[in-house]
């Protein structure tokens, strides 16, 4: 009895180890760059000391651009939720033959990289791209639009990536909801609109909450869109935290810019598993 107890362990062992090899190691030696000096030689020296965090308060333009990130990563959230609703519902309530190959474009973004995904954007919000090339020919206007290289390229590279997960956490969510119980509600009375408000969008709940923590999360940590289609006002800390790496090869600094972002996104997560539960992106993501 007491060798069946272990035989789970045994067999979690690889994926353990994977984990802790290449994620728990790492961020712990992130954490303890953070607090080493940087010489005025270039050095790294060991030492414990919080230098670098205060160096990141002390100056109000590192944490402007941290405020910034989790603007953009709101807003991100909110139009990703509006546009992502729609067709998870729509995928719960159909019974068409093309729901499969419906599904399928949502998923179609995984299977190209990110990368090329959001350099496609410059030949479309590009001066000489498709969609003022196009303005132009009909005549509405005369000279290219500047819709490169600022805060709504930025957001529209993330909605691009983001939105299929907010989709498909939704759906998850929706599609574990008993029908029955909105044709229960009509038959009560109720109107579609009133059985929808009342029965199926707060079941929905927990598919939308994860779905927006999984976005939000998601556009703190990334650096390829703001890179790529941002201006030099449209950094976000990701961004920072690799000008200072690979940069400057400030390793202490980034570091502790890096522990700083991660202490905020785990006290987000925490406050979320503590009242709505983390399981249901981890059911939405055995799904993909």
């Amino acid at each position: 009895m007491k060798n069946k107890s272990w035989k789970p362990w045994i067999l979690l062992s690889p994926s353990l180890a994977a984990v802790f090899f290449l994620l728990v190691v790492p961020v712990c030696f992130v954490i303890v760059y953070s607090f080493w000096l940087r010489a005025p030689s270039g050095a790294d020296i060991p030492a414990f000391q919080f230098g670098n965090y205060a160096k990141f308060f002390e100056d109000f333009f590192y944490p402007s651009i941290l405020l910034t990130t989790l603007r953009v990563a709101l807003e991100t959230v909110f139009l990703c939720l509006i546009m992502g609703y729609i067709p998870a519902y729509f995928f719960y309530k159909t019974e068409s033959k093309l729901k499969p190959f419906l599904m399928i474009i949502v998923m179609l973004p995984f299977w190209i990289s990110f990368i090329i995904r959001t350099l496609s954007w410059i030949n479309i919000l590009g001066d000489s791209g498709l969609i003022n090339h196009v303005l132009m020919r009909i005549g509405v206007i005369q000279e290219p639009i500047a819709m490169l290289y600022n805060e709504g390229a930025v957001i529209m590279g993330l909605l691009q990536y983001l939105l299929p997960f907010m989709i498909l956490n939704i759906y998850v969510s929706l599609d574990g909801i008993d029908k029955s119980l909105a044709e229960a509600a009509k038959s009560l009375g109720c109107t579609e609109w009133q059985a929808f408000k009342e029965v199926t969008m707060p079941l929905s709940l927990p598919g939308v909450s994860a779905g927006c923590l999984l976005v939000f999360v998601l556009t703190c940590g990334t650096y390829l869109p703001p890179m790529i289609l941002g201006g030099p006002g449209n950094e976000m800390i990701a961004n920072l935290i690799f000008k200072r790496v690979i940069g400057t090869l400030d390793w202490p600094f980034g570091s502790a810019i890096s522990a700083i972002l991660l202490i905020l996104l785990a006290t987000i997560v925490y406050t979320y598993n503590r009242y709505m539960g983390i399981s249901q992106i981890f059911k939405t993501l055995s799904n993909e």
